[in-house]
């Protein structure tokens, strides 16, 4: 399992990205062949919660992202204290990850995960 946070943009916007690869101070930029942007993502933990959680603490989403946020970050911590590593941490994970973005593109529904955490139980 491994976080990541991104922001895409089409590639005549792409300067925005950098900027805010120059801001943070990390993370990586790389075309999404998926929808044809560019996109800035940080996949490190340690970056994600050292740096970019604590601006957006600071700094609020003022959209239904931030809902979303306020998820990932719970997510982080969960992490970071590795409760992940047990079914009960990852199954509260996988709850929260079901209600954030909505219109996003799910690779297994979210009933199917958790009933096979709970058949790993048995």
């Amino acid at each position: 399992m491994r976080p990541s946070c991104s922001v895409s943009q089409n590639g005549d916007r792409s300067e925005v990205l950098l900027e805010i690869q120059r801001y943070f101070g990390c993370g990586t930029i790389r075309p999404d062949r998926s929808d044809k942007t560019v996109k800035w993502e940080v996949r490190s933990l340690s970056l994600l919660v050292g740096r970019v959680i604590p601006h957006f603490r600071a700094y609020p989403l003022r959209s239904g992202k931030r809902r979303d946020f306020e998820r990932f970050a719970s997510v982080c911590e969960v992490m970071v204290r590795g409760a992940h590593r047990d079914r009960e941490g990852l199954a509260e994970i996988v709850r929260w990850a079901s209600e954030m973005n909505p219109s996003g593109k799910r690779g297994y529904p979210v009933h199917t995960i958790l009933r096979d955490l709970d058949e790993m139980k048995a």
